[in-house]
């Protein structure tokens, strides 16, 4: 992957950094695990005819990549680059330990507890961040079980109600605060939790100026919504993350719910197929 700095401007609109992605690191990161079987296939195949290289650290380091772009500029722009001077990350030295998850909201929900199981399997480090009453209020039994996981992981599992844990966030996730049948409750979780709400200044407060906001959907972002409007008009505003984020560049929800599709058919195939 290359990452070019600075920013870039077209018809008057600023836009933030632009990545350039190989095709080679789109296959290990992106496609599904029969995809990768075929495509390691056909890799295989164009290597023993002389078509790619035997040796695919050059792509997924992105020196392959940096070249090509380099070439492109000179043919295009008549600049001419120097592939030392442009910044490059490849994807074999990333780590899931290297990760810092950030879930502003309800830390007592399923979505909280599941993102705790998984980041202490994973060695990651999550920080389920909420007022103080909720806090409180966390099972205890499944904080044991985590814990538990995250000292054979090395993993680092936080609940707090401290917003300085915002600070290194790789990733914020959003989630709603209140689920179907909770109705009634809407009016306290939101009293409680709108110091929560993901703005532009949580994610400010990362300085992290890559930060991912991802969330598992449905999300009230706007009052577009029949719900959100009829809260609104009680003088009670439901949104767990403001729409600016919610459609902001630093938001891959929908890349999110697209990957789910993926994620769900390994759980089939690994559950119930053969």
């Amino acid at each position: 992957m290359i990452l070019i700095q600075g920013k870039g401007v077209s018809a008057g609109v600023e836009h933030g950094p632009i990545y350039f992605y190989h095709r080679t690191d789109a296959a290990v990161v992106k496609r599904p695990a029969q995809d990768l079987e075929q495509e390691k296939r056909r890799l295989a195949e164009a290597q023993e005819k002389g078509y790619a290289e035997r040796d695919p650290s050059a792509d997924v380091e992105g020196h392959d990549a940096c070249r090509k772009i380099c070439i492109l500029a000179d043919l295009a722009f008549g600049r001419q680059v120097d592939p030392e001077k442009v910044p490059m990350e490849g994807i074999s030295g990333i780590s899931l330990r290297d990760v810092k998850v950030v879930f502003p909201g309800d830390v007592r929900n399923n979505m909280c507890y599941a993102w705790m199981y998984g980041c202490a399997k994973m060695g990651m480090h999550f920080v389920g961040l909420g007022p103080k009453e909720l806090v409180d209020g966390v099972d205890q039994e499944v904080m044991r079980r985590v814990d538990a996981v995250a000292k054979e992981t090395g993993a680092v599992i936080e609940i707090t109600n401290d917003e300085g844990t915002l600070t290194g966030a790789d990733v914020i996730y959003g989630d709603i605060w209140a689920s179907m049948g909770e109705e009634d409750l809407i009016p306290e979780r939101a009293r409680l939790l709108t110091p929560f709400r993901v703005t532009e200044e949580t994610l400010r407060r990362t300085n992290n100026k890559h930060v991912l906001y991802l969330h598992c959907l449905p999300s009230f972002h706007d009052f577009e919504t029949k719900l959100a409007k009829e809260w609104q008009a009680k003088g009670v505003d439901i949104r767990e993350v403001t729409d600016e984020v919610f459609r902001g560049r630093h938001s891959v929800v929908f890349d999110e719910a697209e990957n789910r599709m993926h994620s769900i058919k390994a759980v089939l195939v690994a559950t119930i197929g053969k």
